[in-house]
């Protein structure tokens, strides 16, 4: 389970932003995700929820990716979109995240420690962010 809040500085919006995983990754099966939180990235406002389907197939491929894809519902352009993505680890806890939101890509990058993560986003693969977050 995943609570948080986020914060859009560029509109002044602030959203719920929640994950919890019904179904854990198994042998075979995939995990289950259901969660919420601002519409596309991108958007001046709107909330969006989503379930998501993801793997790692380190197990089948010998590479450290773990591929997902799901449907998230916006409230912006109360629209249904499919969304997918796929992360890589990287060598000293750094992490690759290939978003798509059903309409564009965002590339973002990740440091991990402990219980703190830093992030490098690339909005619609060109605009920077940042984000910050810290786990309890």
């Amino acid at each position: 389970m995943q609570v948080g809040i986020e914060y859009n500085p560029k509109s002044g919006n602030v959203h719920p932003l929640a994950n919890a995983r019904l179904v854990r990754e198994g042998r075979r099966r995939p995990a289950v995700i259901v969660g919420t939180s601002s519409d596309r990235i991108g958007t001046p406002e709107g909330q969006s929820v989503n379930v998501t389907a993801s793997k790692d197939i380190k197990r089948w491929t010998g590479l450290p990716v773990a591929p997902y894809v799901g449907l998230a519902y916006g409230t912006y352009e109360e629209e249904l979109r499919v969304v997918g993505g796929v992360n890589v680890a990287l060598p000293a806890d750094f992490s690759a995240l290939l978003i798509f939101d059903g309409v564009h890509l965002h590339p973002t990058f990740h440091w991990s420690r402990d219980r703190h993560s830093l992030g490098l986003i690339l909005v619609r693969s060109r605009d920077v962010g940042f984000s910050y977050s810290v786990r309890f």
